[in-house]
């Protein structure tokens, strides 16, 4: 039997553990009628499983005949994109040539003999949404590590336009916090501020703690201490399942290359992409005592007010963890570790 477990980032592990509730959550909004939501957006700290999220979530949409599934990267012009896949999508490309819709200048269709051509993308995109439509389609977009450039923008921009259009456009974004609050808060797209947020909590312990025990055939202690190694944390609960595969020993033998794993795949790319003042809290957290709120601003002489806006910033991105009030530890394995090494 091969190893169950997947260190790829994005590819849909065979062990996964579900998010039932949030998942039902977003095909309910999308398929209840009217639709409560025609947008939704999921962060999360890198390697939470949002790409296997916006998979799982597409792979339903897509298994439903009057539902067409359009991935998009806000890499590419998002416009010409959604245009080319929604003409080229199976079954939809003869229904828009009976409708003579000549897109042939914009490079996506044919030319229709005694049709003039369409030249405002904006325009063909309406026009398509319209005969989908009429045939009893809706169609979803989603888009993957959203960031806040140009093309991206113009495409949110347009898509509320369609919803005011009564048209069955539906659109589901993963990115980090950071990249989904700055998009946010464009002046132009209030609208995605208003959109429901999803943010991925950690797995469910115990769920975690029953797959170990089923694959590795372990006792109930070992499973749940197994299991509490990971913190809930997506990305470690398929390392540590892949290196113990691997390894055919007890997990404990594989921490320390399971620790290597975590920094090289994310930890340094979390570091590197915080700024100075995250990572004094940060420091301030590992050298606290207890954990305690009041001795962590206290190590960093910072007032309430600007300690709570890092704080609440490091627990957006999913460093940190404030459920125990009054106290902040981290939501990340082996993340201790790691910043003694940088410290």
């Amino acid at each position: 039997m091969n190893n169950p477990f997947t260190l790829t980032f994005g590819r849909e592990p065979i062990n996964r553990i579900d998010r039932l509730e949030q998942k039902n959550y977003v095909i309910n909004s999308f398929e209840s009628n009217p639709p409560s939501n025609q947008v939704c957006m999921v962060t999360g700290v890198r390697g939470s499983g949002k790409t296997v999220f916006l998979t799982e979530i597409g792979k339903y949409f897509a298994s439903k005949e009057d539902w067409i599934t359009i991935d998009l990267t806000p890499e590419r012009d998002l416009l010409q994109s959604f245009a080319a896949e929604l003409y080229n999508y199976t079954g939809m490309t003869e229904i828009f040539k009976r409708a003579k819709l000549n897109l042939s200048f914009l490079g996506i269709g044919v030319e229709i003999d005694g049709t003039d051509p369409i030249k405002d993308i904006n325009i063909a995109i309406r026009r398509m949404l319209q005969h989908a439509k009429e045939h009893g389609k809706k169609v979803l977009v989603t888009i993957d590590e959203a960031i806040c450039n140009k093309t991206m923008k113009e495409f949110a921009s347009v898509f509320q336009i369609y919803m005011r259009q009564d048209l069955p456009v539906f659109l589901l974004m993963s990115g980090l916090y950071e990249k989904i609050y700055e998009l946010q808060n464009e002046d132009t797209l209030t609208f995605l501020y208003r959109a429901p947020k999803i943010e991925l909590q950690p797995l469910n312990i115990s769920m975690i703690a029953t797959r170990y025990q089923t694959i590795f055939n372990l006792t109930d202690e070992d499973a749940r201490n197994m299991a509490k190694e990971t913190r809930g944390y997506s990305f470690a609960f398929q390392v540590l399942g892949y290196l113990t595969w691997n390894a055919k020993a007890p997990w404990p033998t594989v921490l320390s290359e399971y620790r290597q794993y975590l920094e090289e795949f994310v930890y340094n790319k979390i570091w590197s992409e915080i700024s100075t003042k995250d990572r004094e809290v940060l420091f301030g957290v590992l050298h606290a005592e207890n954990n305690k709120v009041s001795a962590i601003r206290e190590t960093l002489e910072m007032s309430s007010s600007m300690f709570s806006i890092y704080r609440n910033r490091l627990i957006k991105k999913g460093i940190l963890n404030g459920d125990t009030y009054g106290y902040l530890t981290f939501a990340l394995p082996q993340f201790e570790e790691f910043l003694r090494d940088m410290d």
